[in-house]
């Protein structure tokens, strides 16, 4: 009789793990979505351009770094691609630092790169 409740217990046990696993392989289970488009980025420093893909999820788009790696979206996923990949060196500070480069810090706002300058 205890064998009987067992059994009984283990086979809804294995369906529902068969198909979490199931959903997890596929990528399912975080709700990454289709690539939807590409972007591409110019460097403002002269280091080229670079395009990649981007997708939805749940919480805001990713976009796909040149070696694979998705990461989200800041400002905007032009200007997080430009950021992390073309200009990523050119934010370091004068004494070499790589604290900041690829971070928020050097991105442009909503209107542009905007800059300010006082000249006599």
């Amino acid at each position: 009789m205890s064998r009987n409740r067992f059994v009984r217990a283990l086979v809804p046990a294995l369906a529902v793990m068969l198909f979490a696993s199931s959903q997890v392989a596929a990528g399912e289970r975080y709700g990454h979505g289709p690539i939807l488009g590409y972007v591409t980025a110019e460097s403002h420093f002269g280091n080229g351009s670079v395009r990649a893909p981007y997708r939805a999820t749940p919480v805001g788009y990713q976009i796909r770094l040149p070696h694979g790696t998705w990461v989200y979206c800041r400002t905007s996923c032009r200007e997080t691609l430009r950021v992390e990949t073309v200009d990523i060196w050119d934010a370091v500070i004068d004494n070499g630092s790589p604290i900041g480069a690829g971070t928020l810090d050097a991105e442009c706002g909503v209107l542009g790169c905007l800059t300010w300058s006082l000249g006599f």
